[in-house]
Parts: C-alpha cells; structure tokens; sequence
C-alpha cells in the first residue's frame, strides 16, 4: 500500500501533467465545462446533504462551538449558492491570454506581456465546505491544476464535491482532493516544490504560519481577519450603528467581520449608548478600554490581549480614540491588513483613512461585510489575501495567473 507521501506525490505528477492538458482549452471549452459542474452540484443535493450531516454531527461529538459549526453546514440555500457560484464564474471574462502589453523595439521585435496560468496550485483550508467549489472552479477557469487539503471537520462534505465537479467532463487529474486529514498530508504538500508552483493556506493563524514555514513553494497567505469600524467625530451615528451591527453580525464567523469598534472620544457619550443596546440585541458580548467601561458600566474590561483577537463570535471589543491619527495608529498596530472602515461625513478625514491604513481593503462608511471576492464581483473567490507581493484582498481570476512574455521576430540577432 502507497504511503501518504507517496500518494500525494503521485497526485502532483497528476497535477502537472494535467495543468499542460488545461492550458490546450479554449474559454468556451472551459465554461462549458464549469457549466456542467454546477448543474452536477445541482443534481447531487440529497448526496451532498448526507454527507455533510455526517461532519455536522462529528463536529457536535467534538464540541465545536456554533459559529464553528455554521461554518461546516450546507444546506439547500448554501448548495444552490455554490452552484450559482460557478454559473457566475463562467460568465467572466477569462483572463489567460489577455495582453497586459505590447511595445516594438526599434529592431523590430514585437514583444506582448500575456496572462498565463500559474500552472499548479496547492490549497490547504479548513472548515467550510463550500472552498471546495470555490477553489476548484477559479483554479479550473484560470488554467490551474489543484490539489486540495480541507480539514477534517468537512473531510465528507468536501469528498462530495469534489466527486461531483471531477465527474463533471474535467480534464483527468485537474481537480484533485487529498483523502488524508492528518498533518503530515500539509508537511509533504508544502514540500512538493517540484510538483507545486504556489500554495495558499485559508483558515487559523497556526495552519498558516505552519504552511509558511515547511514551504518550499511561494505562499500566499490569508491571515487573521482582525477588522475595524472607526466612528468618525463627525460620523453618521445612525449609519455608524448600523455598519457597526452589519459587520459583527451578518455573519459573525467569518474573516471579513468585524472584531474592533473604535469611538471618536468627542461622540463617546452619545454614540456608545445606542451602538449597546442594538448589539444587545443581537446578544453580543462587548469588551470595552476603561473609558469605555465609564459610559457602558456593566461590559466586560478589555485586555490587551482583546485588541489582537479574532474572534469569530459574538465579540466585540470597543475603545474610545481621541483622534484620527490615534484610531489609524491601533488599526495600523494591532489589526491583520484585512478590511477596516471609517463612518464620518468628512470627505477629507475619509480619504487620509483609506490613504494611511495599511490594509487590503478599507472602506468609507460601508460594512466589512462586503470584503468578498462576490460583492467585489469576482465571482467565487480563493480566499482574501493580506500579503502585499502578486495578490492582495479579494482573490478572483486574475491574481490566479501570471504572465508571460511572447517575443516575435524575423531572424533578428544580437550584435
């Protein structure tokens, strides 16, 4: 019997081999193609569901917490949203082959900078089905090879979908799913630099800095999502509530939700009130510096340790700043370089915030809610990327090619 290390090698010769094969597709064969994989996500609903009751009920033996464990869930909603998904990814354009550039040198030569794929990508994530899909079809649509590694907690969901995308008329070997859950899958993964031309971690802040460091292949990585809302001294307070429960609430186990409230000390009074009592509402714990604690009395002490926390709950710390460049100095220090957002009426305040934070989105009286690959139009997205090199934010298409430069001539030579 093969071994881990083994299989997983032979997977990445697979891989490359296939990667050569889907770079012969024209756009209309691979949209066809992704077509095909939605309707098979489509008609395989009941077999997606009896799997994913299976990780959904392991997951309750093991204790995961709710947030956790809506994570892992599909349901019907979420299924027809994955195959809607890839509908909308072949309704993009495709970005290989596109002509980033074209200049001619004064000998005549005719050089073009094209996209091309990367060629073979590894993706190593956890909890949520559903990356399944969305790694799969934008690796596919770009021309990629994948070799996925989900968690454990979804080893059954994920087995699933990938039978059905693979059962789809996909070149053999282009999409293919790691059936070990145990750590020395990621170790071999991440040292298959032969095999391999990239690999991207998605989930906790361990997983990543362990993929980091076995690596042999770049990395794009896809780390904490410590994010902000600052409420300007001249914010909207009603808008600046609003965000403020959209952000933390709409989803509150995602990267994209907000951890951090940051008051303007000159509308804490005022503010801080109204923004508890609709968090309240929503059963939101609230962690407060002690100036914050002297206007809502009855929250819990923040930590400094709360400033840097992800919480992925129903969490959220508050501190009251006393300006501007003190609320950019905590997000610039304490926060990941994901999304953070001002709320103010002050164009010229608005425009230093998303000038001076360093993070891969910022916003303007919008919720972090819609830092996604799909609100930002991209379709599905492979993760949101916090690095600065090739790729940052909302991951689409076009961070998943490279480019290439095509040189033309008639018998030019070098003197």
């Amino acid at each position: 019997m093969a071994t881990i290390q083994e299989t997983i090698h032979q997977m990445g010769r697979q891989a490359r081999a296939a990667a050569y094969n889907l770079a012969k597709l024209t756009s209309d064969e691979k949209n066809t193609i992704l077509r095909a994989m939605a309707s098979a996500i489509r008609q395989r609903v009941p077999e997606l569901l009896g799997a994913n009751a299976k990780d959904i009920a392991a997951g309750r033996e093991k204790g995961l917490s709710a947030a956790m464990l809506d994570r892992l869930l599909l349901d019907e909603a979420r299924i027809e949203a994955m195959a809607a998904g890839i509908d909308q990814v072949a309704t993009l354009p495709d970005p290989v082959g596109l002509v980033l550039d074209a200049w001619e040198r004064p000998n005549g030569i005719k050089i073009e900078q094209v996209r091309v794929p990367i060629g073979t990508i590894g993706i190593i994530y956890e909890s949520r089905p559903n990356v399944t899909a969305d790694a799969a079809v934008l690796c596919f649509k770009t021309g990629n090879a994948t070799i996925l590694r989900g968690g454990s907690e979804a080893i059954h969901s994920n087995l699933a979908i990938a039978e059905a995308l693979a059962a789809a008329g996909v070149p053999e070997h282009a999409i293919q799913l790691i059936p070990f859950t145990d750590r020395e899958s990621v170790a071999v993964l991440a040292g298959m630099d032969q095999w391999l031309d990239l690999i991207i971690p998605r989930g906790g802040k361990g997983l990543i800095e362990t993929v980091v460091s076995l690596a042999r292949m770049p990395v794009i990585k896809h780390y904490d999502g410590i994010c902000h809302l600052f409420a300007d001294k001249d914010a909207d307070q009603a808008m600046a509530v609003s965000l403020t429960v959209n952000s933390k609430t709409h989803k509150c186990g995602v990267c994209n939700a907000l951890e951090t409230l940051l008051v303007h000390r000159e509308i804490a009074a005022d503010f801080l009130p109204k923004a508890a009592t609709a968090l309240h509402a929503k059963n939101v714990e609230l962690r407060g510096c002690e100036r914050t604690r002297e206007i809502l009395t009855d929250i819990i002490p923040a930590t400094e340790n709360d400033w840097c926390t992800e919480y992925l709950d129903l969490i959220l710390s508050v501190k009251i700043v006393d300006s501007l460049e003190d609320a950019v100095a905590h997000i610039n220090r304490y926060g990941s370089h994901h999304s953070d957002v001002i709320v103010t009426r002050d164009e010229a305040v608005a425009e230093r915030f998303l000038r001076e934070v360093d993070s891969a989105c910022v916003f303007h009286n919008v919720s972090t809610r819609f830092a996604d690959g799909g609100e930002f139009g991209f379709g599905a997205e492979i993760g949101i990327s916090t690095d600065k090199l090739h790729a940052r934010g909302p991951m689409g298409l076009r961070e998943l090619t490279s480019y290439q430069y095509r040189v033309r001539g008639n018998g030019q030579t070098r003197s």
